[in-house]
């Protein structure tokens, strides 16, 4: 049976349709609460930290993807100039740098307004989105942070397309 038959003609809260995939997807998760869950999602560069919370307040599904970054002092200029150009790349969701825990986060929300339902394929499509937005520009981050490299020239690596094959 396909994973979306399990949602079918059912009012699933999005939490529930997040664990099903995760339990699926077999990813490390835990079920923070009735609105909140976190992820380990593995990547290529790296595991990252997916929590994904439902605020029926203002109907929003809030992604939040996060991976540590402990930059010195003296690269958080390039840092900043970096997250401008990446975010300018970003259709969809936006990354930020949260200094006091010092991971770096990739947000997004998805609006359900008017008691609308989140599908398996839109929740699967935003935690996809999410941990691809994090593995294009992880070595943009890393060259700018630890390489030395500028915030154009770090993000040229990330916007380059590979062709052939290894």
């Amino acid at each position: 049976m396909a994973l979306s038959e399990t949602f079918i003609s059912e009012e699933l809260h999005p939490i529930d349709i997040v664990e099903t995939l995760a339990e699926h997807q077999e990813w490390e998760f835990d079920r923070i609460g009735e609105d909140q869950i976190a992820m380990a999602v593995e990547g290529q560069w790296r595991t990252y930290s997916v929590t994904l919370a439902w605020s029926a307040y203002d109907e929003t599904l809030r992604l939040v993807c996060t991976f540590e970054m402990e930059p010195p002092a003296e690269a958080l200029p390039g840092l900043y100039e970096l997250l401008n150009h990446v975010n300018d790349q970003c259709w969809a969701g936006s990354f930020t740098f949260w200094a006091d825990q010092q991971l770096m986060v990739y947000r997004y929300g998805l609006l359900l307004a008017g008691e609308q339902l989140a599908s398996q394929e839109q929740i699967t499509t935003l935690i996809s989105a999410a941990v691809s937005s994090a593995e294009r520009f992880y070595p943009a981050f890393q060259l700018n942070v630890w390489g030395g490299r500028s915030p154009k020239d770090a993000l040229e690596v990330a916007i380059a397309e590979a062709y052939g094959r290894a």
